[in-house]
């Protein structure tokens, strides 16, 4: 796949996580790959490379006759979720704090501001764009792709889940620790970084 075509199947798949997460296209709806077409403003080709990666996350299932579902929010789910990304976002945090570049360092202070502007605003479908980004920065800087490969599926899930119940305190609230844990990242700081993680994941888990 050429870098263009890379780039446009990202943004679709960024268009249509979007809808998910936000609920817009509804747990256990039913849809059609020309409505995801015309929802994502992409072409047929970068929708299905991202109809793929959100039938791998665990997002869409594809049935047989049936047509593509938005998968359904099972009880049980937000307790799973969280319960994977206690044992390993911490550790991830941790390492991109001792490794990352000053590049990713910098876009991660920037990501912090633009969560502060959105708790501001009370912004929550802002916040979880921004959110999105975080994860995205952090993936591009944690130097163990077998950790990021394992935890992406976990957030985007666990975003959906949040905006299913959150309200603006819960987000000032999770800014204000995404803020800290990006302030440890930024000072170099591994066991802040992950102690700063698990306080934040504590937060999203109640």
């Amino acid at each position: 796949m050429t870098e263009t075509a890379a780039s446009q199947a990202h943004l679709a798949y960024l268009a249509l996580e979007g809808l998910i997460v936000t609920l817009k296209l509804k747990p256990g709806s039913l849809v059609t790959e020309r409505e995801l077409i015309e929802l994502a403003g992409h072409g047929r080709t970068p929708v299905r490379e991202a109809i793929q990666k959100l039938e791998w996350q665990g997002l869409i299932a594809v049935r047989p006759r049936a047509g593509l579902q938005i998968t359904a929010i099972r009880p049980e789910d937000h307790a799973e979720v969280m319960t994977t990304r206690r044992q390993l976002e911490p550790l991830a945090a941790d390492l991109v704090a001792r490794h990352a570049g000053e590049e990713h360092r910098e876009q991660l202070v920037a990501c912090a501001q633009e969560m502060t502007a959105c708790s501001i605003r009370s912004d929550m479908e802002g916040f979880l764009a921004a959110d999105k980004v975080f994860d995205e920065i952090m993936e591009a800087a944690c130097p163990n792709r077998f950790l990021t490969s394992a935890l992406a599926p976990l957030q985007t899930h666990s975003r959906r889940l949040w905006f299913a119940r959150a309200d603006h305190r819960h987000m000032d609230r999770s800014v204000d620790l995404h803020v800290k844990v990006i302030r440890a990242i930024r000072n170099g700081d591994g066991l802040a970084a992950a102690a700063a993680m698990t306080d934040l994941l504590d937060h999203l888990s109640d």
